[in-house]
């Protein structure tokens, strides 16, 4: 049994019984080997001695150069030539010399084995050649025997995919090592099991169309006692996108992917991988789902591990941040309600300003991660309410111009309040009290901001705030009718308010209207 690896609980990742395998590099193709003389018999006779070799079960795949200028072309178009047997002298004196050269110098090949073959060691000296060439292998011609070259060929072949493997798992490590820093990256878990899926994908070289149909990966998205729903996939899982895990085809997977949901466990097995992320108990989870691991060797199988185990360190840390989000919205909605309960407003006011401007900067093209901030951020808006004496606060009927001039005073006061604070949502915050009350057409307060000079998050809960208290029943008014309410909001559309954002809220006044039957106001009429 291999040592468990923590997942978000020591007992969250199982890693099941497995047998080891031989390490089998990917040799699917046949192992290609240039032979580079201007002697014709030199050709037959390499041809007729590696007839029947192999090397891990592949074979070879022999190209000709008659030149050291077909040699380049040849080791041009095929990059991934494994040995080459070169002639030092061809159509010039040291035309395979000049061929190392070119192949080391200017195409950065250090991965292709060279052995140089020669029939006239005084043209190039063994010892001089060895020391200023980046070549493998010195052989004269005379003592070229084909037991000789078997041996040749074989310790190029093995050195060659010794170093692709070790350049391949560099590769690997350094995408892992890249890969951890998005994962640390505070985001949604669904964000989080997508991102784990791509970048593990990525990690063992699979594309989109399952690298050659081996590898198939899926991620996927749910809540106790609902559908789980395929989010993001690729090769044979990409179909099901967008479509409930009880669809997917065949029943091996699904209930594979329904035994890691059951159990609430990651689990790693010869054939596949799968990932369980959930944040809070009870709470929305996301699975990760790799399967045709039968088909990498133990190298690939030993990174899927590495990764596992930092995205289990991710998802400890995204727990952490989670509470701190969590944290900080109990404060931030805790302090709004109490200065709308203090000027005699419901605390559902600050709920729906929220949940509505949440929605409406989706719909108005906000990223996801902009949206969850003006979320958490919107109910802060009239915190500078704190500061103004109940007097006013509190007055039943219009301020006098006087009173007026106070109350505007508390935009000012609550940026004041929260700037302070080094917390994005703090911040976010700050910007949304100052401004949301400027207005379009620039004859707002306090700044006198026009346009687009007004954040967007800004804009935003200011149309929200608007059509709430309007809405809703005032210390200082009566609700009002939602018709003279759409009257109103259409004729502030380019003065009060965004124009742009003004069509997106009338075009879906549903889902606003379905928020405001979620929290109503027990006070209110409307």
């Amino acid at each position: 049994m291999k040592a468990r690896s923590p997942f978000s609980e020591p007992d969250e990742l199982v890693f099941a019984p497995e047998e080891l395998s031989e390490l089998k590099p990917s040799g699917a193709k046949p192992w290609k080997i240039i032979v580079a003389d201007d002697d014709e018999e030199v050709h037959k006779a390499t041809r007729l001695v590696l007839r029947n070799y192999a090397f891990n079960n592949c074979g070879l795949d022999l190209f000709s150069a008659y030149s050291g200028e077909e040699c380049v072309k040849l080791i041009t178009q095929h990059p991934d030539t494994a040995l080459i047997l070169l002639d030092v002298v061809m159509e010039k004196q040291h035309s395979g010399l000049e061929v190392v050269r070119h192949i080391r110098r200017r195409l950065k090949n250090s991965m292709v084995r060279i052995v140089l073959r020669t029939g006239y060691p005084g043209q190039a000296p063994e010892r001089k050649v060895i020391m200023e060439y980046d070549i493998n292998d010195y052989i004269q011609k005379s003592e070229l025997t084909a037991q000789r070259l078997f041996t040749v060929v074989t310790a190029s072949l093995r050195a060659y995919n010794d170093l692709r493997i070790i350049e391949k798992n560099r590769q690997a490590l350094g995408r892992i090592i890249d890969s951890s820093g998005v994962l640390f990256t505070p985001q949604p878990v669904e964000d989080f099991a997508i991102c784990v899926m791509t970048r593990l994908c990525s990690i063992l070289g699979v594309d989109e169309n399952g690298g050659e149909g081996r590898i198939s990966a899926l991620s996927a998205c749910g809540g106790r006692g609902g559908e789980t729903v395929v989010t993001a996939g690729c090769g044979d899982l990409a179909p099901y996108v967008n479509s409930h895990v009880s669809s997917i085809d065949p029943p091996r997977i699904k209930s594979d992917i329904e035994m890691v949901i059951n159990k609430a466990k990651g689990l790693i097995t010869q054939d596949y991988y799968a990932g369980y992320f959930q944040v809070a108990e009870d709470g929305p989870f996301s699975l990760v789902y790799l399967t045709g691991l039968n088909s990498l060797n133990e190298l690939d199988k030993g990174l899927v591990q590495v990764f596992s185990t930092s995205a289990a360190m991710a998802l400890s840390n995204l727990k952490l941040n989670q509470e701190i989000v969590d944290t900080q919205k109990e404060i931030i909605v805790t302090l709004g309600e109490v200065v709308e309960t203090r000027s005699r407003e419901t605390a559902h006011h600050v709920k729906r300003v929220a949940e509505c401007s949440s929605v409406l900067a989706g719909l108005a093209g906000l990223a996801r991660h902009e949206v969850r901030m003006l979320r958490l951020a919107s109910p802060m808006h009239d915190v500078g309410k704190i500061g103004i004496p109940d007097s006013i606060l509190l007055k039943p009927g219009p301020p006098t111009r006087e009173e007026y001039d106070i109350m505007k005073s508390h935009a000012l006061l609550g940026y004041q309040i929260l700037a302070k604070s080094n917390r994005d949502i703090i911040r976010t915050a700050a910007v949304i009290a100052l401004e949301h009350h400027e207005r379009w057409d620039g004859q707002g307060y306090p700044q006198g901001l026009r346009g687009e000079e007004i954040h967007i998050y800004s804009r935003i809960t200011a149309l929200i705030d608007v059509f709430d208290a309007l809405y809703h029943k005032r210390v200082y008014k009566e609700p009002w009718d939602l018709n003279n309410i759409l009257e109103y909001i259409t004729n502030e559309r380019g003065k009060h308010f965004d124009p742009n954002l003004v069509d997106i809220f009338l075009d879906n006044l549903d889902k606003f209207l379905s928020i405001y039957q979620a929290y109503p106001d027990r006070s209110s009429d409307s």
